[in-house]
C-alpha cells in the first residue's frame, strides 16, 4: 500500500519554521508553481519568493517565504529557505510599513547598480508575500482587514 502522507519540514538558518506530517504542499518555484503529493517524483527546485500552501487532515496552512530550495525524495519534503514565517506570525503593519520602506527606496533612486536594484526588488517580494500570506490568514479566521 502507498504512503499517503509526506514528511515535510521547512528551515532557516535561524530556526525549524515548521515540521509535521501533510497531505501536500503547493510551493512558488522558480519556473511558476508545483504542488507535491505523496509518492510524487523525486524533484529539486529553487524557490522564490511567495505562498507555501500547505494541506493536512483538511485544513491549509499558509507560510511566507522569501526564496531557498526544496528536496523531495521518498515522500520527505525538506524546504532551505532563506526566510519563512507562518501566516499568524507575521505582523500585517510592520510587512505593509517594510515594503513601503523598500519602494520608497527604488522610486528614490537615480541611478542604483544592479546589485542594489536586486537587493530592492527582493525585498519589495519577500514583503508582498508576507502581505499576501497575512491577509489571507486574517480573512480565513474573519478578521477585519481595515482599509480594504
Amino acid at each position: 500500500m502507498a504512503n499517503n502522507k509526506i514528511q515535510f519540514k521547512i528551515v532557516t538558518p535561524e530556526r525549524t519554521v515548521f515540521e509535521d506530517e501533510v497531505d501536500q504542499a503547493t510551493l512558488p518555484v522558480s519556473d511558476g508553481e508545483i504542488t507535491i503529493l505523496p509518492n510524487h517524483r523525486s524533484y529539486i527546485a529553487s524557490l522564490k519568493a511567495g505562498e507555501i500552501i500547505i494541506k493536512k487532515d483538511g485544513e491549509e496552512i499558509d507560510l511566507a517565504i522569501s526564496g531557498g530550495f526544496i528536496e523531495f525524495h521518498d515522500n520527505t519534503l525538506i524546504i532551505l529557505a532563506d526566510a519563512a514565517e507562518r501566516a499568524e506570525e507575521i505582523d500585517l503593519t510592520e510587512a505593509e510599513e517594510a515594503r513601503k520602506r523598500a519602494e520608497d527606496l527604488k522610486n528614490q533612486a537615480i541611478s542604483v547598480d544592479d546589485e542594489e536594484y536586486a537587493r530592492v526588488a527582493a525585498a519589495i517580494q519577500k514583503e508582498s508575500a508576507r502581505i499576501k500570506v497575512a491577509r489571507k490568514h486574517r480573512t480565513k479566521r474573519g478578521m477585519s482587514m481595515g482599509g480594504e
